[in-house]
């Protein structure tokens, strides 16, 4: 197994990702079909319940090794990564449950791109991505990751027009998909594109739901299948937001 070197887009098999610990057993279960372990998230004890799960609020990937993480989180989470060789690093930044107290760990990765609202990002993610020369982008969008579904290094997808603009200015790719409530996430009134999927290797996104049931899933389909990439649904039913399918670690296997 090796790790993945650059966030959110495993250039193999994935066999290890963080999501909800609310994740669903049908979900969990068509994860591990897939050859993917679960690492579920426990509750955050300063996050409000729609997203007191979500590692797209707790965790930032750095690349490699490396993953930042919120203090309070999940000790046991923390401790298994830990285990398999994670460098776990305690962010600065102490959770609020109020916005913008929530957001510091929820930049969005793509390529040599991070994009994040750079007022609230924690200086230890600001830190690694200038060490790393991975560029700021500063958006509006608290909520990056939550927003954006990175589908290669230079192709998104995302509900925001803030963050669709900035990403244009770069050169990247960009799915406006406007599918509103048509993404679930109990206790709010919508959920996100990016916390709803995932990447499992350059050619499979996985999608929690029933792809029909997304606004917009025809468009949705077709920018990934010019990018020669397949859905996969892990459960059925309406799409729903699980704090992203962060891919931490692939398998030996071929794509």
């Amino acid at each position: 197994m090796k790790y993945v070197e650059d966030p959110n887009l495993p250039d193999g098999n994935v066999c290890l990702a963080a999501a909800d610990g609310r994740i669903s057993a049908e979900a969990e279960h068509e994860m591990e079909k897939l050859g993917v372990e679960v690492i579920r998230m426990s509750p955050h004890p300063d996050l409000y319940d729609a997203v007191c799960s979500h590692p797209d609020m707790l965790f930032h990937h750095v690349g490699g090794r490396q993953i930042i993480y919120a203090p309070g989180s999940d000790p046991e989470a923390v401790a298994d990564l830990a285990s398999q060789g994670f460098q776990m690093v305690m962010g600065e930044s102490r959770i609020r449950p109020e916005y913008p107290g929530d957001i510091a760990y929820n930049a969005a990765r793509v390529g040599k791109w991070y994009f994040h609202n750079l007022r609230y990002t924690d200086i230890r993610i600001k830190e690694a991505m200038d060490r790393m020369g991975i560029e700021a982008v500063h958006v509006a969008q608290g909520y990056a990751k939550c927003s954006i579904l990175p589908v290669d290094g230079n192709s998104i997808v995302t509900s925001d027009k803030g963050i669709a603009r900035a990403a244009r200015k770069k050169g990247l790719d960009v799915l406006m998909l406007e599918c509103g409530d048509s993404i679930r996430l109990p206790g709010l009134d919508y959920g996100f594109i990016g916390g709803a999927c995932g990447m499992l290797s350059k050619s499979v996104c996985a999608i929690n739901g029933s792809l029909s049931k997304l606004r917009g899933f025809k468009s949705f389909l077709s920018f990934l299948s010019e990018r020669k990439i397949s859905v996969i649904e892990i459960s059925k039913g309406r799409v729903t937001d699980i704090g992203s399918i962060l891919p931490l670690m692939i398998s030996d296997r071929s794509n």
